[in-house]
């Protein structure tokens, strides 16, 4: 693959969620992103967060795939590993091992809790870590209960991203001391980060400790989506005072006094029924002619179908079609190291034969491992 990662090789244990959203990361930027999967498993070829990979199946309960696991770590410049703290210490394949063949190692570990603390050996998803870290009960409408944010922030933003972030560091660290070291990224941790600016808010005494009353949770009027005649939706952002008197404007808010003042959060609801019945009486194509690509700070809200085909993401190609499906394409942009378009997710151990032999595995030795079912 091509990007600024190139001449970087990545080992990746097979997991779910965020884990392999980092290694889609790293391999999207140019790593060579080597995936060590569990035998009989499967990778769906339509999968974003399984592109641009290269798979070896290995039984790890065998000995002689713990021994490939580890040449292959010795091989790399970075694992990711996102099993629970202590499993991989009990396959032989803990930091102290894999540090010790190969001191420069960036040795990633990925879990929901951390690797310490009393939640660490507990089992968890996405909507657990962001309760924890109060991110989850900043997210819903007024008066009501929390609303999971689907598993964007802990798992992708607060876990895989701050991973690929933490592992891109702590190589170029490696790159310039020789010195490896182990990444303890927990998406407690990382979605309480994402939250940093709710958290200074909070501290200065700028929003409520609710959710969906304060100018960036849907209390603002306007802020928030509305639901327009088609039963589709729109999304305003008009925060500015410039962007606000432009909204009003275009709308006909202007000759409505009640809008004068923007921040008068006690007619905050009022003003938003209002605002609500505005937008409800034209369809949503009506108020992109009338808003779209103003300063108004407008979109439409579109649907997963529906945003490839939008123009400006179109013009801009941010999703690609992958294996007939479309994908988001690699994000950033470079100007010099340009990023491949990216390949389908590979056959689990599709990729065995050849990772084996650019470890040194001559024939007979592959077809011994094969054989002894090491490697399947």
């Amino acid at each position: 693959m091509a990007g600024p990662l190139q001449g970087i090789r990545i080992i990746e244990f097979a997991g779910i969620g965020p884990g392999p959203f980092c290694g889609m990361m790293l391999a999207d930027h140019g790593a060579e992103v080597i995936r060590i999967d569990r035998p009989g498993g499967f990778m769906d070829p339509r999968d974003p967060l399984s592109r641009n990979r290269t798979s070896i199946a290995l039984d790890m309960k065998n000995p002689e795939a713990v021994q490939i696991a580890r040449d292959l770590c010795k091989s790399a410049d970075g694992i990711i590993e996102g099993y629970r703290p202590g499993v991989m210490e009990r396959l032989g394949l803990g930091p102290d091992v894999l540090l010790g063949d190969n001191p420069k190692l960036v040795y990633g570990r990925m879990t929901g809790w951390g690797q310490f603390g009393p939640y660490a050996q507990a089992a968890g998803h996405d909507i657990n870590y962001i309760s924890l870290s109060g991110v989850l009960h900043t997210v819903g409408l007024a008066g009501q209960k929390p609303v999971p944010p689907v598993n964007y922030v802990g798992d992708f933003g607060g876990g895989g991203m701050m991973l690929a972030f933490g592992m891109s560091s702590a190589l170029l660290h490696a790159a310039k001391t020789g010195q490896g070291q182990v990444i303890d990224c927990a998406m407690t941790d990382g979605s309480a980060l994402l939250a940093g600016m709710s958290w200074w808010f909070h501290g200065a005494g700028m929003i409520k400790d609710e959710a969906g009353v304060n100018r960036l949770d849907g209390g603002a009027p306007y802020y928030d989506t509305y639901t327009c005649s088609d039963g589709k939706f729109i999304s305003i952002g008009s925060i500015e005072p410039q962007f606000y008197a432009l909204l009003r404007a275009k709308t006909g808010l202007d000759a409505d006094p009640d809008f004068d003042v923007q921040d008068d959060q006690e007619n905050w609801p009022a003003k938003k029924a209002k605002v609500a019945a505005l937008f409800a009486t034209k369809t949503r194509d009506e108020w992109c002619e009338l808003m779209e690509m103003t300063d108004v700070c407008f979109a439409p809200v579109l649907s997963l179908s529906e945003a490839p085909h939008h123009p400006h993401n179109v013009e801009r190609k941010t999703f690609v079609e992958v294996a007939g499906v479309p994908h988001p394409a690699p994000a950033p942009r470079y100007s010099a190291t340009v990023n491949d378009t990216p390949r389908q997710a590979p056959a689990v151990g599709g990729d065995g034969d050849a990772v084996l032999a650019g470890l040194g595995y001559d024939a007979d030795k592959i077809a011994a491992l094969r054989g002894g079912g090491a490697v399947r």
